[in-house]
């Protein structure tokens, strides 16, 4: 079982005596605990400290304790078990925290799903060229598995539009860009149920499936071959070619019409 995290390491801000005085007292323990998380000397999985052994190092009450607890828990920065003795312990999020209430952003301004697919247009062909610089050999074979083992799968069973957005998504992931990783995954959900929607209304012939596989494969192997320039032509091109097959007709679509 995981133990609880010393409380040694702790800094917070204090008065000369030591205690926190701040009216918004919860909100600055939270603050010192949320900075403990980002440093990484509290990590994922690790517990929080006793509540007796934070209210006597913050010298706080177990009302404003229980507060700052509460603000790490809507930000989905602590999970805590009503009734546990274990108290709260960390969860450090993915960009999934991000993707839906911005995806919900974009629902409501209006966005349109060719706003979408060219913010991916721009952001694909970067995250390509630092994928071919920076990657290593894991990065492609995993990519190379995608086209060689989920794909043709996914042609034959239907799912190709989770399929191919995951391997665009994968190709920023990897790239080990973090921002666009966000981003990416924040406009994945959105790409993939237009691309959904748009194979069920026209089926993808083997035909241009093969043609597909084709330029992810060239994409993989320029990666692998460190050309970070022609990898970024490539999939400059490729997005563009895609997505004006993707928007035709749909150009005035809105995000929302597509996550209903």
């Amino acid at each position: 079982m995981t133990k609880p995290v010393n409380l040694a390491p702790m800094m917070v801000p204090a008065t000369t005596s030591g205690a926190i005085r701040s009216p918004k007292t919860a909100e600055l323990v939270a603050r010192t605990l949320r900075r403990m998380i980002v440093d990484g000397r509290l990590k994922d999985g690790d517990f929080l400290p006793h509540e007796a052994d934070l209210m006597a190092h913050f010298q706080v009450s177990r009302p404003t304790l229980r507060e700052a607890v509460r603000v790490l828990e809507s930000e989905r920065l602590v999970e805590v078990r009503r009734g546990s003795r274990t108290g709260a312990r960390i969860r450090v999020p993915g960009p999934e925290i991000v993707a839906r209430p911005a995806g919900l952003l974009l629902e409501l301004s209006g966005t349109t799903v060719a706003e979408v697919m060219r913010a991916r247009e721009v952001i694909e062909p970067a995250a390509a060229e630092m994928l071919a610089e920076t990657g290593d050999t894991n990065a492609f074979d995993e990519l190379q598995a995608i086209i060689d083992n989920e794909l043709d799968e996914a042609f034959e069973n239907g799912t190709m539009a989770q399929a191919s957005v995951w391997f665009h998504r994968r190709i920023v992931e990897l790239s080990g860009n973090s921002a666009m990783e966000m981003i990416a995954g924040m406009l994945s959900e959105i790409a993939e149920r237009h691309i959904a929607n748009t194979i069920d209304d026209d089926p993808m012939p083997r035909a241009q499936y093969t043609k597909l596989i084709r330029s992810y494969q060239k994409l993989v192997d320029l990666v692998r071959a460190g050309d970070g320039a022609e990898a970024a032509a490539h999939w400059q091109r490729h997005m563009k070619n895609s997505n004006q097959a993707l928007l035709a007709g749909h150009e005035t679509t809105r995000v929302r019409d597509v996550m209903d």
